[in-house]
C-alpha cells in the first residue's frame, strides 16, 4: 500500500517541479529604462528584454500595456519605437517620459509584470515664438521720461531655450528704444517723446535662441500711438511759424475807435482775439487778462471769450492817438501755463465813404524788354497810376490805404504794386503779345473797408509804340500808320483854312464897294451911321 501512494508523491513532486522550471522562463527580467530622441524614425531601437525563454517559444507571451504603450512594439527580446509621418514623437506635446508595462504570461497565466519608462530626449526643432499680447499696439505718453520703461515683450520657445531680445536697428523708430537687460524683454525709452512733432512709433524686434547652434528667432513690429500730455504752452491765433515750425509768434492785434465811440465791443484784425492750448488735443480751457494799458478800465476784456469792450469815449483823438493793451491767456489748471500778446487800438476821424476807384478797368502797357523792372504804362506813354479815392478827406487821396494785386491768376506774380499805385512787371518774363488780366485789391488799413479795380495789361513788341488813345488810332483807313494819317489829316485841315480866308476877303470887298458913299464918312470920321448928334455943338465937337 505504501507504494502507491509513494509513486503519487512522486508524482506530485515532479509535477510542481517541471511547473517552477516551466515558470521560471519569464524569470530573469527587471524593470527596464532608457532614452530616445523625439521626432525619431519609426522602429527605432528602445530596449533589450532580459527573461529566461525565447518570446513566442515554450508557451512564453510578452504584453505591452499602459497609457503610453501604443508608442512601442516588441521584436523578439527587442522594444522598438512605433511613431508613423503622421504622428511623430514630440517631446513638447508627449511630455518628457513615455511609461508602459511590460508583462509574461505563460500558458496565458501572468507570471511577471516590468514597468517601461522612456525619457524623450529634446531636439531643437521648434522656434520662439511672441506671445501674442505683448506685442498688440499700444500707447505711450509724450511725458514718458527718457529712461524709464516703455513696454516689454514676452517670447517662448517649445523646447524652453534662453531667448535673447534685439532691436533691428534698421526699424523707423528704433532711435528712440533700446533694450538694457537682453534676456529681459524690457524696452527701454532713449529719447523724448514729442506729440506735436509724431504721432506714431514702429519698431521691430527680435527674439534669438541663445543656447543653441541653429540660434532660432522670430520678429515682431510694436506699433505705439503717442498721447498728448500737457506740455505746450497755450497760443494766440494766428501765429506765425518760426524755424521748425514747432514754436510761433503771436500775432499783434489792431483795432480801429473814433472819439464817438463807447461801449462798443472792439472788432481786432486778425481777429477775433483768440488763444488754444498747444495740446490740440487736450485743448484745456483758457482765461483772459489784461495786464496793462487798460487805462482806468476803459477797456474790459471777457476772462472766458477774450472779447475787449470799450467802456468811455475819448475825449480827443490827437491827445490820445493809440492804446497799447497787453493781453494774457493762462490755463485755467495751471496759470503758469500762458503767453502773452499785444492789442494795438488806434483812435481815427470818423469813417463815413468807403474807398472807390474812378474806373473799374485801367488799360496798361509794357514793351517787351530785358530790364528786370519795367513801369506799366497807359495811353500816350504815360506811367499808369492805379489810385483810389475816399471821400472822407479834402483831396480824396488816403494816406492809409494800400495797394496789393489778388493772387488769383498766375499772372499776378510778374507783377507788382507800389504803395503809390504804380505797376511794376517783371519785363524779362514777359513775351509781345501777351495779355494778362490783374485785379488789384485797395484797402483801408484804419477802417479795413477796400474795393478793387481791374488792369487789362498788354505786352508790346520791341520797338512798338504806345498808342496814344483808347479810340482805334493804331490802324487809320485800312494799313495807314497813325502818324501818317494825323499829317494829311493836318495838311487838309491847313488847305481849307486857307480857302475859307480867301473868300471871306472877296466878299469883304464887295461888301465895302457897295455900301453908300455917306456910310463911309461917317465910319472915317469915327461915328455909327445910326447915331444922330444930339445937338449941333456936339456935331461940332466931334473930330
Amino acid at each position: 500500500m505504501l507504494v502507491p501512494w509513494r509513486a503519487l508523491f512522486y508524482q506530485m513532486v515532479l509535477n510542481v517541479s517541471y511547473h517552477i522550471v516551466k515558470a521560471s522562463l519569464c524569470h530573469g527580467g527587471h524593470d527596464i529604462f532608457a532614452t530616445v530622441k523625439e521626432n525619431s524614425p519609426m522602429g527605432e531601437f528602445i530596449a533589450n528584454i532580459t527573461i529566461a525563454a525565447e518570446p513566442g517559444a515554450n508557451s512564453i507571451r510578452l504584453c505591452l500595456s499602459g497609457e503610453n504603450a501604443g508608442w512601442f512594439y516588441l521584436e523578439g527580446r527587442t522594444i522598438r519605437l512605433n511613431s508613423s509621418f503622421s504622428r511623430g514623437l514630440d517631446r513638447e506635446v508627449q511630455g518628457t517620459i513615455l511609461i508602459a508595462s511590460l508583462t509574461c504570461y505563460e500558458e496565458d497565466m501572468k507570471q511577471n509584470e516590468y514597468r517601461l519608462m522612456v525619457e524623450i530626449l529634446d531636439e531643437n526643432d521648434n522656434k520662439p515664438y511672441f506671445i501674442e499680447k505683448t506685442i498688440q499696439p499700444r500707447s505711450i505718453s509724450e511725458l514718458t521720461s527718457v529712461n524709464s520703461m516703455a513696454f516689454s515683450v514676452k517670447a517662448k520657445d517649445a523646447d524652453g531655450d534662453t531667448i535673447t531680445y534685439v532691436i533691428d536697428k534698421l526699424s523707423p523708430d528704433a532711435s528712440y528704444f533700446r533694450i538694457d537687460l537682453p534676456n529681459s524683454g524690457v524696452v527701454i525709452l532713449n529719447k523724448p517723446l514729442d506729440y506735436e512733432t509724431k504721432t506714431q512709433l514702429e519698431v521691430v524686434i527680435y527674439a534669438v535662441e541663445m543656447n543653441t547652434a541653429e540660434k532660432y528667432n522670430t520678429t515682431a513690429t510694436v506699433r505705439l500711438t503717442v498721447l498728448d500730455g500737457d506740455d505746450q504752452y497755450p497760443q494766440f491765433l494766428p501765429c506765425s511759424p518760426v524755424s521748425d515750425h514747432t514754436i510761433c509768434t503771436n500775432p499783434l492785434y489792431i483795432a480801429n475807435i473814433s472819439e464817438e465811440q463807447e461801449n462798443s465791443v472792439l472788432h481786432f484784425a486778425p481777429g477775433p482775439i483768440h488763444a488754444e492750448d498747444g495740446d490740440r488735443d487736450i485743448m484745456t480751457p483758457l482765461i483772459y487778462t489784461i495786464l496793462s494799458g487798460d487805462d482806468n478800465d476803459r477797456f474790459t476784456i471777457n476772462y472766458e471769450t477774450g472779447e475787449i469792450t470799450l467802456r468811455r469815449r475819448i475825449h480827443s483823438r490827437l491827445m490820445t492817438p493809440s492804446f497799447r493793451l497787453l493781453i494774457m491767456a493762462a490755463q485755467v489748471n495751471d496759470p503758469k501755463k500762458y503767453t502773452v500778446t499785444t492789442a494795438l487800438v488806434r483812435v481815427v476821424a470818423e469813417n463815413r465813404f468807403p474807398p472807390y476807384f474812378n474806373k473799374t478797368i485801367y488799360k496798361g502797357f509794357v514793351i517787351e524788354n530785358s530790364s528786370p523792372a519795367s513801369l506799366v504804362s497807359t495811353y500816350g506813354n504815360e506811367v499808369l497810376i492805379i489810385q483810389a479815392t475816399d471821400r472822407d478827406f479834402r483831396d480824396g487821396i488816403n494816406p492809409k490805404i494800400t495797394y496789393a494785386l489778388h493772387p488769383v491768376a498766375s499772372s499776378a506774380k510778374l507783377y507788382h504794386i507800389t504803395e503809390d499805385g504804380i505797376l511794376i512787371a517783371k519785363a524779362t518774363h514777359l513775351s509781345a503779345f501777351d495779355r494778362h488780366i490783374l485785379e488789384v485789391v485797395a484797402t483801408d488799413q484804419e477802417s479795413g473797408e477796400f474795393t478793387n479795380a481791374t488792369v487789362d495789361v498788354e505786352v508790346l513788341q520791341r520797338g512798338q509804340a504806345v498808342p496814344r488813345s483808347p479810340f482805334g488810332e493804331e490802324r487809320l483807313f485800312g494799313d495807314v500808320n497813325v502818324g501818317i494819317a494825323g499829317g494829311l489829316a493836318s495838311v487838309l485841315l491847313l488847305l481849307l483854312a486857307v480857302a475859307a480866308l480867301c473868300l471871306l476877303v472877296r466878299l469883304l470887298r464887295r461888301w465895302r464897294h457897295r455900301r453908300d458913299p455917306t456910310e463911309r464918312g461917317s465910319v472915317a470920321l469915327g461915328k455909327h451911321p445910326n447915331v444922330e448928334p444930339s445937338s449941333p455943338i456936339q456935331a461940332h465937337q466931334a473930330p
